[in-house]
């Protein structure tokens, strides 16, 4: 029997949402390492301190926490790296000029998985 593939929440950042005016939202994919991923299906993740930047055209994540996975051996991540996230460069372009704009940020709200792949939903924030 498969499995219900739909929308699996992992971790999400409440506070954002309390902190901050959301002024847009998009839905990127994360570049993840096999054992980050398999920490995410454990629902072990901290969006806390977490920020987003764009440097050099490409969208990163920073300071979100993914906890090493218990099973792993020496191939085990850094709890605390950049992860590259996925968007489209017309989205990019209009973030990164919201943020240069002044005032703005891009904060994580939540880690999910649609479809068995890894999401991260971003806000553009004042």
């Amino acid at each position: 029997m498969p499995r219900d593939r739909g929308q699996q929440v992992v971790a999400s950042n409440r506070k954002a949402r309390h902190d901050y005016t959301i002024e847009d939202t998009y839905e990127a994919g994360l570049v993840l390492t096999g054992t980050e991923v398999k920490s995410l299906r454990l629902g072990r993740a901290s969006l806390v301190d977490g920020y987003g930047y764009i440097d050099g055209g490409e969208a990163w994540l920073d300071a979100v926490h993914i906890p090493e996975f218990n099973q792993g051996s020496w191939n085990n991540h850094p709890p605390r790296r950049k992860r590259k996230m996925l968007l489209h460069k017309e989205q990019i372009l209009k973030i990164n000029n919201k943020v240069k704009e002044g005032g703005y940020t891009l904060v994580p709200l939540s880690i999910y998985f649609s479809d068995g792949k890894a999401k991260v939903e971003l806000a553009v924030a004042k």
